[in-house]
C-alpha cells in the first residue's frame, strides 16, 4: 500500500474572463494567478457590499413602515384605489363620467372622481361604484360637476345602484391592517389590468 500524496488535479480559474486551467498549490485555491486572486477578492467584497446595502435598504423600509401614521396608510390606500379606477376606465375606453367627453390619458389630466365626495361620504371612498374616471377640469374646477356626474352614473351603473349609493349612510372604520390590505388588493388589480392590456 503506497502512502504517497495524491497529485492535485487541474482546475479551471473561477474568474469569468479567465477560465484558464491550472494546478492548485492549495486545495481551496480557485485562481490561476495573483491578478485573478485580486479579482476574486474584489468580487467577493463587492458582493458583500451589495448584500450589506440590500440589508440596509430593507431595514430602512421596515423602520419607515413602523413610523407611518394611519393617515399615511389611508393616503397610500386611496392612491392605489384611484390608480385602479383610472386603469379600469382606461381599459374599458370610458369617456369622462360627467361631461361625456374623451379623456386625455397621455398626461396627468384624469382624476378618479367620486360621485359622493370623500369629505361628505368617507365610508364610500373605496366603493368602485362611487368612483369613475373624470377630467381634472370637471373634478377640480367644476366641483365634480355633480348633476352631469349623476346622469352619467345612471347610464353606467343603473338607477338602482345610484339610489343605493345615495341611500348608503353606513359607518365604516378602517384599521391600519384594513388599509394595508386595500392598498395591496388595488395594486394587484391594477397590475393585472396593465398586464392584460399589454
Amino acid at each position: 500500500m503506497s502512502l504517497t500524496a495524491k497529485k492535485p488535479r487541474p482546475k479551471k480559474c473561477r474568474v469569468a474572463g479567465c477560465r484558464a486551467s491550472f494546478v492548485p498549490a492549495q486545495p481551496f485555491q480557485a485562481w490561476c494567478s495573483p491578478d485573478c486572486a485580486v479579482t476574486i477578492i474584489r468580487q467577493r467584497q463587492e458582493k458583500q457590499r451589495k448584500s450589506f446595502a440590500q440589508r440596509e435598504r430593507r431595514d430602512i423600509k421596515v423602520r419607515k413602515e413602523k413610523l407611518k401614521t394611519r393617515g399615511d396608510h389611508l393616503r397610500e390606500a386611496q392612491q392605489a384605489f384611484n390608480a385602479y379606477i383610472r386603469a379600469r376606465d382606461q381599459a374599458a375606453g370610458h369617456l369622462c363620467i360627467s361631461s361625456g367627453k374623451p379623456l386625455d390619458w397621455s398626461g396627468n389630466a384624469v382624476d378618479a372622481g367620486h360621485y359622493r365626495s370623500v369629505g361628505s361620504a368617507p365610508h364610500l371612498r373605496f366603493d368602485e361604484r362611487n368612483c369613475h374616471a373624470q377630467s381634472k377640469q370637471d373634478n377640480r374646477f367644476l366641483s365634480g360637476n355633480a348633476v352631469d356626474y349623476r346622469i352619467g352614473l345612471i347610464a353606467r351603473i343603473g338607477q338602482v345602484a345610484v339610489d343605493a349609493l345615495e341611500a348608503d349612510q353606513s359607518v365604516r372604520k378602517y384599521t391600519i391592517d384594513d388599509l394595508k390590505a386595500i392598498k395591496a388588493e388595488y395594486r394587484a388589480k391594477t397590475r393585472e389590468l396593465k398586464r392584460a392590456a399589454a
